[in-house]
């Protein structure tokens, strides 16, 4: 006999409430997250090692931070006081820095202005009453060798009848390799300066007396050429200048800069009838170059 459908109601009701009460947790559907195991974590970050210093430059390598800054005392006869070259010097083997552009190409190159503009000979030592006139000088300008081995660019003023012999001088040596600190025109504030026994410019017009003299030298003609100074210094007794490069006063301890008898800056200057002051005798000047020899 048929239950009547009342009397199944409550165990339909029973059936229906059971899953709702099941204790199977529901399913998620974003993964949960997870801490990163030690396999997966990034290395802790390493120090960098340190990198090693920089070697200190070789003595004479670069210039001395004074360079040109300590004035001397002065002697009785109104030069610097001679004193031992410094350490920084004794092996003198830098270039400074060029005040021109450069000149075109890779090789020797040269440029000649004839005369010279008035622009150059403002920042010369040129003035009324020197004894060679503005329109007989002139500019030039040529390339050397560093002593960083590198190409660099100067200048001179000189008499304009040599300036092309001067010119032919410097490609020799150029192909001579022969190292240059500095090419430049001397200013005329430089002339009241204190000595500091340290310059080492190449140069040649400088309107002045000779050295130990009051007449003129070849240099207020232009017709004399200093090279190195530092490296060749003039000696004449006690009086050396520049007045810190006794450490140069031995000639056959020869280094790179340094003018030698029969060496190739004396060969390109007797090639154009020029004399050598390192040949005197009553003093020496290995530096020196002019056109009367003298």
């Amino acid at each position: 006999m048929r239950r009547p459908l009342l009397a199944l109601l409550p165990v339909l009701l029973v059936a229906l409430v059971l899953p709702a009460c099941s204790t199977e947790p529901a399913t998620d559907r974003t993964p949960a997250a997870t801490a990163p195991s030690a396999a997966s974590s990034p290395a802790s970050p390493t120090a960098e090692p340190e990198p090693d210093p920089a070697p200190a430059p070789d003595p004479g390598a670069v210039p001395p931070s004074w360079l040109g800054s300590r004035a001397l005392p002065l002697t009785e006869d109104g030069y610097g006081e001679v004193r031992r070259t410094p350490r920084a010097l004794r092996d003198r083997r830098f270039t400074l820095a060029d005040r021109l552009p450069p000149l075109p190409g890779r090789g020797f190159a040269s440029r000649v202005r004839d005369p010279a503009p008035a622009g150059v000979l403002a920042r010369s030592t040129w003035q009324p009453g020197c004894p060679v006139g503005r329109d007989e000088l002139a500019w030039v300008r040529v390339a050397f060798h560093g002593f960083d081995g590198a190409r660099h660019t100067g200048e001179l003023l000189v008499a304009s009848a040599v300036a092309d012999d001067l010119v032919s001088v410097f490609r020799d040596l150029w192909r001579a390799r022969f190292p240059l600190e500095e090419l430049r025109i001397t200013t005329a504030a430089e002339l009241d300066l204190a000595p500091t026994g340290d310059g080492n410019n190449s140069g040649a017009f400088v309107c002045r007396p000779v050295t130990s003299g009051t007449s003129y030298s070849e240099h207020a003609l232009g017709l004399a050429v200093d090279l190195n100074p530092f490296h060749n210094p003039y000696r004449r007794g006690d009086v050396v200048l520049p007045e810190l490069a006794s450490a140069y006063l031995d000639r056959a301890d020869v280094r790179p800069g340094m003018v030698v008898a029969g060496g190739p800056v004396v060969r390109a200057f007797e090639r154009i009838g020029w004399g050598w002051g390192g040949a005197w005798t009553s003093l020496t000047d290995p530096q020196h170059f002019s056109l009367s020899g003298g």
